[in-house]
């Protein structure tokens, strides 16, 4: 077994691509809007019309929802404790840069770049447009 995919619905697409496409350099290997009965099905919903965008990252996929025909109630808390899926971990190769890339970008992060206790990795946690948590990790060793 091996994880396909990590999907994150989103409520501005365009916000989201910027922020995982542009910014962050993931590639995209799918761009598609969904309707009919098998998605409507496997989702147990009515008349569904949801753009998917795959992309690529680093031999997994990251999948963003924009559903069109329903638009997210913003009840998840939305906090790092909160149950289910709580964040996504990216590598990158030089997290300063990174890091000072995507604060000119005015993306919002909950922590300064720190090195973990054993030394083995750099960390900061930020939010993208939507405010899902996003983990950067340079690997130091």
């Amino acid at each position: 077994m091996k994880i396909r995919h990590t999907g994150i619905v989103v409520c501005n697409i365009d916000k989201a691509l910027h922020f995982y496409n542009k910014l962050l350099g993931l590639k995209i290997v799918k761009d598609v809007w969904e309707s009919g009965s098998f998605i409507d099905n496997i989702l147990s919903l009515k008349d569904v019309n949801v753009r998917t965008v795959k992309m690529e990252a680093g031999g997994s996929l990251i999948e963003l929802l924009y559903f069109k025909s329903h638009p997210t109630s913003g009840l998840w808390q939305n906090r790092i404790t909160s149950l289910g899926c709580s964040h996504i971990a990216l590598t990158v190769d030089n997290l300063e840069n990174c890091f000072n890339m995507l604060k000119e970008e005015n993306t919002c992060f909950i922590s300064e770049p720190q090195t973990s206790p054993d030394g083995n990795a750099k960390v900061a946690f930020c939010r993208d447009p939507d405010g899902t948590f996003i983990e950067l990790v340079e690997e130091l060793k």
